[in-house]
Parts: C-alpha cells; sequence; structure tokens
C-alpha cells in the first residue's frame, strides 16, 4: 500500500498474479481503500468461498458435481455415504487444488477429517462427489462488465482428478462433439453475468456420460477469477492475445466486441504437457492427484494429436521412449483394463515385459487380449536402492508403467518405491492410463 500511495495509482490489478492477489482483493478494497480494477472484490469473494461459488451456480442453472458444506465427521460420513466414495473433500475457502484430498473410504474419511484436518464449526470443509473416468475441459476467457468477450475451449488428455497444472491440454479439442463446445460456451456466458465479470477468468468443467444414454453431462467443478498459466498457450494457439483484450476490460478502454474464436476451422492443433522436477524433490511421491505438482509446460504444434503430443512430449527434460527390445516394468491397479490395454498395444513390438510381483503378472496375461503375452515377474527390493538400480540394470528397464489409484501410504510401498526409483534412475514414468495409451498407440505409429 506505501507503493501504491506513493505512485498516487489509479488502481490496482489482482486478477494477472495467480492465486495470491485474489485472496487479498477483498482487503485490498475494504482495509486498503486500494480501487481494484475489474472484477469487484466483492464477487471474487463469491468465486473463492466453496460456499458461494456453488450457491450461486444453483441459482443459474449451471450443474456441478453433489457437494455440501460440513462442520463435523459425523455429518461428513453420513454425506459421503449418501453421494457414494470416492469424494473430493477441501477446505472451504479453497478451489485451485491446495489442500484437497480424493477419499475412496470411510477409514481415509476418518483419518483425513480427524486426525489431519479437525473438522469444526471453525473450520467447515466442503465434500463434493468425485465422478471418476470423466473428461476434464477447461475454459480460458475474457469478459467485460458480465458479456463474454472470447473464450477458449480446451480439453485434457488425462481423466479429471488430475490437477489442470499437471495436465496435458489439447487445443482444438479433438473429441468433443460440437455440440458440447457450444454448450460449454453458453456456461462460460452465464457464469460471466453471474459473477459480473470484468477482466480474464478461467474455468473447470468435467463432462461425464449420462446413466441414461443422452448428451454428457457437463458439470463446473472450478472457476478463477483470474488469468491462469494457460492463457499465453491459447492466446498463441488461436492467434489472439488474450491478456491484450483482458488489460483492454480492466481499463475499459478500446474494449472489442464479442467474437467466437471457437467456430474458426483450423487445420492444425497443439498439445500442452507437464514439466515436473522430481529429481529435485528428493523423496517425494511422484503422483498426479488434485494437488499441483508440475514447474512448467511445453506447448508444441501439430497437423494432429499424434504429432503434436510426441512433439511436446520429446521436448521435455529427459525423457526417452524405451526401443523395443528393451525392458518395461509394471505395476499399480489391477481393478480396471487399463494396464492390460497397455500391454496389448506394447506386446507385439517385442519388449521384455515384467512386474514387480504374481498379482500384475497374472493380472496382465489374463485379462490380457493378446493371447501371446509373457510377463516376467523380477526380484525388487523396496529398501536397498543400490540393489533397486542393479536390478534395473540387469532386466534393462527402460519405461515404468505405474497405475496406481492412490498416493503411496509409506517408503517401503511397492508403487511408491517404482516411481520414485523410475525418477531416480532416470527412466520414464507413466502414472495416467489415457497419456499411457496415447504413448503406446503413438509409438505403434512411429
Amino acid at each position: 500500500m506505501d507503493i501504491y500511495e506513493l505512485e498516487s495509482a489509479s488502481g490496482v490489478m489482482v486478477s494477472v498474479g495467480g492465486q495470491l492477489p485474489q485472496n487479498i482483493a477483498l482487503k485490498l478494497q475494504e482495509d486498503g481503500k486500494a480501487k481494484v480494477l475489474g472484477t469487484d472484490p466483492k464477487d471474487i469473494d463469491k468465486a473463492e468461498d466453496r460456499h458461494k461459488f456453488s450457491q450461486i451456480l444453483d441459482s443459474i442453472g449451471v450443474d456441478q458435481p453433489a457437494w455440501k458444506e460440513l462442520t463435523s465427521y459425523t455429518d461428513a460420513k453420513k454425506f459421503a455415504n449418501e453421494v457414494s466414495y470416492p469424494v473430493l473433500v477441501r477446505p472451504s475457502y479453497v478451489l485451485s487444488g491446495a489442500a484437497m484430498t480424493v477419499i475412496r473410504d470411510e477409514d481415509e474419511l476418518e483419518e483425513k477429517l480427524l486426525a489431519a484436518s479437525n473438522v469444526s464449526p471453525d473450520h467447515p470443509v466442503v465434500i463434493t462427489k468425485f465422478i471418476e473416468g470423466a473428461q476434464e475441459i477447461d475454459v480460458d476467457a475474457v469478459a467485460s462488465n458480465g458479456k463474454l468477450l472470447v473464450h477458449a475451449v480446451s480439453e485434457h488428455i488425462e481423466n479429471a482428478g488430475v490437477h489442470s497444472g499437471d495436465a496435458s491440454l489439447v487445443l482444438p479439442p479433438t473429441s468433443l462433439p460440437q455440440s458440447t463446445i457450444e454448450r460449454v460456451k453458453e456456461i462460460a456466458q452465464k457464469v460471466a453475468k453471474a459473477w459480473s465479470i470484468t477482466g480474464p477468468f478461467n474455468m473447470q468443467i468435467i463432462s461425464a456420460n449420462d446413466p441414461s444414454g443422452g448428451e454428457s453431462q457437463l458439470k463446473v467443478i472450478e472457476c478463477n477469477l483470474r488469468a491462469s498459466r494457460s492463457f499465453p498457450f491459447v492466446s498463441k494457439v488461436l492467434g489472439t492475445n488474450f491478456i491484450d483484450i483482458a488489460i483492454r476490460a480492466l481499463l475499459n478502454k478500446n474494449v472489442p466486441e464479442p467474437v467466437d474464436l471457437m467456430q474458426v476451422s483450423r487445420d492444425y492443433l497443439a498439445v500442452k504437457v507437464p514439466q515436473f522436477s522430481w529429481t529435485r524433490l528428493a523423496g517425494a511421491d511422484p503422483y498426479l492427484g488434485v494437488e499441483m505438482s508440475s514447474t512448467g509446460e511445453m506447448a508444441c504444434f501439430g497437423k494432429d494429436l499424434v504429432e503434436a503430443y510426441w512433439t511436446a512430449m520429446q521436448s521435455t527434460m529427459n525423457f526417452r521412449m524405451p526401443d523395443p527390445g528393451e525392458g518395461l516394468l509394471f505395476g499399480g491397479d489391477v481393478e480396471t483394463p487399463d494396464l492390460a490395454k497397455i500391454v496389448d498395444y506394447l506386446n507385439p513390438l517385442g519388449y521384455k515385459l515384467y512386474a514387480a510381483n504374481e498379482e500384475i503378472k497374472q493380472h496382465l496375461e489374463k485379462t490380457s487380449q493378446d493371447g501371446s503375452v509373457s510377463v516376467e515377474v523380477i526380484e525388487f527390493p523396496k529398501q536397498d536402492k543400490r540393489a533397486l538400480r542393479e536390478v534395473f540394470e540387469k532386466y534393462d528397464i527402460r519405461g515404468v508403467f505405474n497405475l496406481a489409484k492412490r498416493r503411496a501410504s509409506s517408503l517401503v510401498d511397492e508403487d511408491y518405491v517404482m516411481r520414485r526409483n523410475a525418477v531416480d534412475f532416470g527412466v520414464p514414468l507413466f502414472m495416467e492410463p489415457r497419456v499411457s495409451k496415447l504413448t503406446c498407440a503413438i509409438d505403434q505409429l512411429q
């Protein structure tokens, strides 16, 4: 505030600096008497407070996953049983991923709320139904006085549940029907009007299958009234400077007329992939979840999804696709057919297939559609890093596929040891089903 007063500033922008300015916007206006440019901080608060956010979505007829703000473990357990597990648990004043957890059973819920969060009337939590297998859609947009000016609709390669900052983004979308893109625009228009947005904003929407067989269900899971990290990406891909339009809106000068950039036909697309820094975080579990882990990103253009994704992945640090004849190690969830589908892609290419235990071996050999699949169980020391490195070298393991549903509970958890040491040994690690399958399909097309 000293700088603000010294410079006799005509206003302050809080929508281009990440999450922290959003958190202090209301105090800047009410306590600091600063003029906040763009969306009124009171409206920003209505988006940041999960309870207010969800109430407004209900009032404007925009769907969202079932939710409830709760102040006791007993009520939380009752609601989780009503909507069925898994559920997403978060503090009330958090939207962007911090302190959020996917809970899959009652034991995890008790541990989270009683041991970790100490839920109480002073510390309420919001519990939301977590929809597995849903597709996530990103919307970057700019509005002026509640009117949508420009917007971009991108799709995630990963299933919903991976933080948007850690997800691979595709623009224009390759799998969304035009009707879905138009419905997403309608939601963006309703949101812009409801919050009287002036400036940039970003939304995450999930697309879930309708049990009755109708159109996919679109449910808003998040809305930030600020520029997101994908603003430069969508600007480059669509050939329109979103932040330039946002600044015009914030200053209310030379504001352009609304335009629908998603209606323009393009003979290219682009993919943005995350860059992780697991090697610099000794002991950290390389696991993708609702809290963001990436520290950067790479984006590349291509004539189709395969070319753009492959180019982007090759641009990430220390990435090398395993060559046929080298070893691949498999582990993680055996409750879904994803691992077996990956093996079906890879087995004809001549890779050597390994598992860390007999259960994974039996799962892959019995559920794979390729009857010739043969998986070897290898020794897997969990507490001797040097011995494990020797195992990786002995079997020439150059790729690890670990599709675990849960973060590791201990340092001797087999999946944790597999993921952590793949990173430490410089071996490509694939942790998400859709990305893993896309990568395998790419390898077949090379």
